[in-house]
């Protein structure tokens, strides 16, 4: 029996980056020498221990075989004669392929460290193919790793290409995609990964309604970088270097969807383009199966966004109206994510990246003032039920109407 370190341990310890999930794998075992040994059985489809003290995961050596469609579709060999070298080629990339003993001894077979060095993501094999989930898993590395210079290889992004055509993504669950999105979205370079996606035709079957978004020209005036998708790119590269949630992340990448369906004879503009918008991230959210927060919001920016940068503008009941559909009075912090993507929205224009956004501290100060008016002295009064709620909305606008003169 000989055990390795493999996978993302190996090539993280390469690159100088710190460790945090370790992957272990068992050569030349069998399932009854690892129970013999007080390790407990977790892997339902193929042969995972738990250690009897550290409580880590240690797989048995594997080889895996295509069997049906999907990230699903396999079926999985275990047995003590699966060598190292058998193992590590069923992995997607060369510097996820290496391995090393103890002693730090490196096994690196599918030259993964020479890729390391040249920084690019590179296929194992041609059963790369073969899992459709690989076209996410590679498009995020690429944004994890893209501040270091990381590029895909060309023969890689061509079977990416091939999948994406192949009608595989298709099968992929909502939980397996929302799972590499989400990590992807939370990475330093998250446009990147949309970017890739989008290079190598996965993007227009995953997100078509993202995708639709490029080549749609803006008004240059509001506009510097034109393009819809790659105003969208830049607002979701501000949301990364803010250090924003997924739930804002999420909302800027969907916030401009309504452009896609705007008719080319009203180019530059998009009339209403908030409202026409709620429908497809509707879909979006639902396709992926998103968290109840990253849907929520997603919708509320898509429909308010031009409320948020249009606010010292506007009038006091409006302004009312749109605290009271975020609901600032129990669930401050959904306004308070709203503001952020408002502000990476109004950042992710070229050459504005760094402009003030006074937006922001105005709507902050308006929450606030509505937040405190006081119900208790409504009560005194004798106002209860719709009538008080109706009384309660007079004072807040008479507040912000006073708030809006002295701002």
């Amino acid at each position: 029996m000989q055990i390795f370190k493999v996978g993302g341990a190996v090539r993280d310890r390469l690159l100088g980056k710190p460790v945090t999930d370790i992957d272990w794998v068992v050569v030349g075992a069998t399932t009854e020498e690892m129970l013999a040994q007080g390790y407990r059985p977790v892997g339902a489809d193929f042969p995972v221990f738990l250690h009897p003290k550290s409580g880590a995961e240690y797989a048995l050596a594997r080889t895996e075989r295509k069997s049906g469609r999907g990230y699903g579709g396999f079926t999985f060999h275990a047995s003590p004669e699966v060598t190292l070298e058998e193992d590590l080629i069923r992995r997607d990339l060369t510097i996820n392929a290496m391995a090393e003993d103890d002693q730090q001894n490196l096994t690196d077979p599918y030259h993964g460290q020479r890729d390391l060095e040249a920084r690019v993501l590179r296929h194992v094999s041609p059963a790369f193919a073969e899992d459709p989930l690989r076209v996410l898993r590679v498009a995020r590395f690429a944004a994890r790793y893209a501040d270091l210079g990381f590029t895909v290889a060309p023969e890689t992004l061509d079977l990416m290409r091939q999948l994406s055509e192949s009608g595989e993504l298709e099968a992929l669950t909502a939980e397996r995609s929302w799972k590499e999105i989400s990590r992807a979205l939370m990475e330093d370079q998250p446009q990147v990964f949309i970017q890739v996606l989008r290079d190598c035709g996965a993007l227009k079957v995953l997100m078509p309604e993202v995708d639709a978004l490029f080549g749609v020209p803006q008004p240059e005036i509001h506009h510097p970088e034109i393009d819809s998708g790659i105003h969208t790119l830049s607002v979701l590269e501000q949301s990364a270097r803010h250090k924003q949630p997924l739930t804002v992340r999420w909302a800027c990448l969907l916030h401009d969807l309504g452009k896609g369906l705007t008719p080319e004879e009203e180019w530059p503009r998009h009339i209403a383009h908030e409202h026409k918008g709620l429908k497809l991230i509707k879909v979006v959210n639902e396709r992926f199966k998103a968290p109840k927060d990253c849907q929520e919001l997603a919708l509320l920016v898509g429909q308010y966004h031009t409320h948020g940068h249009r606010a010292l503008e506007l009038k006091a009941s409006t302004l009312l109206e749109l605290l009271q559909s975020f609901d600032v009075y129990r669930r401050p912090q959904r306004f308070e994510e709203f503001i952020a993507a408002c502000e990476m929205d109004a950042r992710g224009r070229k050459g504005l990246e760094d402009r003030s956004y006074p937006q922001a501290d105005y709507l902050r100060g308006a929450a606030s003032v509505a937040r405190g008016v006081a119900v208790q002295p409504l009560l005194e009064k004798g106002f209860k039920g719709p009538e008080l709620g109706e009384a309660l909305k007079r004072e807040r606008l008479k507040a912000l109407k006073a708030y809006k003169e002295n701002a």
